[in-house]
């Protein structure tokens, strides 16, 4: 998916984040340190977004393992004060 978004203005301490417009109007708060460089208000991006299927797949392995590790460690009793 490919989106166009304009940059409308900066704002927040030292102007660091960008305020981006939707088509339809709606802003996204955007760092301005991952925008191009030398990029300034009034400027069109170009942003293309997709699924990373393969990353997915490896976080979610990673979560189930360390869930069976803390399994493991913890017996899952109440605690008593």
């Amino acid at each position: 998916m490919k989106i166009r978004l304009s940059i409308d203005h900066f704002e927040g301490d030292r102007k660091q984040i960008a305020v981006l417009l939707t088509d339809d109007g709606e802003q996204i708060n955007w760092p301005k340190k991952l925008l191009p460089r030398g990029t300034k208000a009034g400027d069109i991006l170009s942003f293309e977004i997709e699924r990373d299927l393969e990353a997915t797949k490896q976080v979610s392995e990673q979560t189930r393992q360390i869930q069976e590790e803390l399994k493991h460690r913890d017996p899952g009793e109440d605690l008593k004060l």
